[in-house]
């Protein structure tokens, strides 16, 4: 768990169910709406406590949380400092999980594929 944002990376991706490639397009203002409304409600917080902080409408940022307004980068990072939360870390968070849904592992989950030949033949080394 990150402790300065209280969310957790794991459970965000791992708690929604994700369709496969062609059966539903994601809507990065959907994906975006999931992970702002997630970091409110980890923290405990109302809607009226985050829309005042970041001096926007309630209704308005209601509507973002459900992904029916498409947010100005403006109005994005002014929500994300009123959640205290860098908005390089939405992004990244948004990001993969539109990664998932279109079928595609997010960089910080895949494995790699083979073994680096430097360590291939640190090992070979060793061994004589």
């Amino acid at each position: 768990m990150e402790e300065r944002t209280g969310v957790t990376r794991k459970n965000e991706l791992t708690g929604r169910t994700y369709v496969a490639r062609g059966s539903h397009q994601a809507l990065l203002r959907e994906e975006l709406g999931e992970v702002l409304r997630s970091y409110r409600q980890r923290q405990g917080r109302t809607l009226r406590e985050v829309s005042s902080d970041a001096r926007v409408s309630l209704g308005y940022l209601s509507e973002v949380e459900r992904g029916q307004k498409e947010a100005s980068s403006e109005l994005l990072a002014s929500i994300a400092r009123a959640l205290n939360v860098p908005l390089s870390h939405v992004l990244r968070l948004v990001a993969d999980r539109m990664d998932l849904s279109e079928g595609r592992v997010p960089p910080y989950m895949r494995v790699p594929d083979s073994v680096p030949d430097s360590m291939v033949q640190a090992e070979m080394a060793a061994l004589n």
